[in-house]
């Protein structure tokens, strides 16, 4: 794995290269004219792109397209076991062991945050400048900068627990940021939400990486057939990106439905798995 600030650089070049792939319209454009469009050389945009990506810019705009997400719906669909997503148990191992978690208790929860001491800093990602916030218990936010912009994204976050103290110490955090990108190491989570919010938010963690599962399914599994748009609200606020997989929720459709941190990011994490998922079965 290249170093992460590395990659963030390569994710900015890739997130350009979205943005050109849908002013084509789905038509398949050539690396020479998709570097001609990114103002760079074929050989170093080529080197650039493979290396984030793990493919070839030809490659990857199928993973890219639109309509990737319903080759995903219909090849990878993840029935949500409920055994396994619910109970509220308060701690949970997954991820092959990679990944410990515990919800704060409801009344601590709704006090916004009163008393809670929260650590934060920036760090570069694969998917640009990410956002963490932690507490002593594990990280309870990782934000991507996305379309926002960093002061923005920021104040988004502190707005889900208005009362809570926070502090500017990217140290206390690093390593479980680089455990969460570098996949070596545990990652804690500390998942703060309403129940009905963690409910949710524990059945996206039991969707593996490559696959997809829909809100519908995210209801029955929760229980709540009928409370699909407010599965889709709950989604919508998951504080921890990319751990607790709310990019892997589409719509019954295969429309990939909005993403809090901007869809070139949802999509660009999506195809990113998608081909490490298939060299994996190759």
């Amino acid at each position: 794995m290249t170093d992460t600030s590395d990659q963030a650089y390569h994710f900015a070049v890739v997130k350009r290269a979205i943005q050109v792939i849908d002013e084509t319209e789905g038509q398949q454009l050539s690396l020479e004219a998709l570097a001609a469009k990114m103002q760079m050389s074929p050989a170093h945009f080529q080197r650039i792109f493979s290396r984030w990506a793990g493919v070839s810019p030809k490659r990857y705009q199928q993973y890219l397209a639109l309509g990737h997400a319903k080759t995903l719906l219909r090849d990878r669909f993840t029935t949500l076991d409920t055994a396994n997503s619910l109970g509220l148990s308060g701690s949970g191992r997954l991820h092959d062991l990679f990944l410990k978690w515990e919800a704060m208790s409801p009344g601590a929860f709704a006090r916004g945050g009163d008393g809670l001491g929260v650590s934060y800093g920036w760090f570069a990602s694969p998917f640009g400048p990410a956002l963490a916030m932690g507490t002593d218990h594990g990280l309870c936010g990782l934000a991507f900068e996305g379309d926002m912009g960093k002061p923005e994204t920021f104040a988004d976050m502190a707005r889900r627990w208005p009362m809570a103290t926070f502090t500017e110490n990217p140290a206390a955090l690093a390593p479980w940021v680089d455990a969460a990108f570098g996949r070596t190491g545990e990652v804690r989570l500390h998942m703060i939400g309403a129940p009905f919010q963690i409910k949710v938010w524990e059945a996206l963690l039991s969707v593996p990486s490559g696959h997809v599962t829909t809100y519908g399914a995210i209801a029955g599994a929760i229980g709540s057939p009928k409370a699909v748009r407010a599965v889709g609200t709950a989604v919508g606020r998951n504080p921890v990106g990319w751990l607790i997989p709310c990019h892997r929720a589409l719509r019954k459709s295969g429309a990939l439905g909005g993403y809090h941190w901007g869809l070139p990011v949802k999509r660009a994490m999506l195809a990113w798995e998608a081909v490490r998922a298939d060299a994996v079965t190759a």
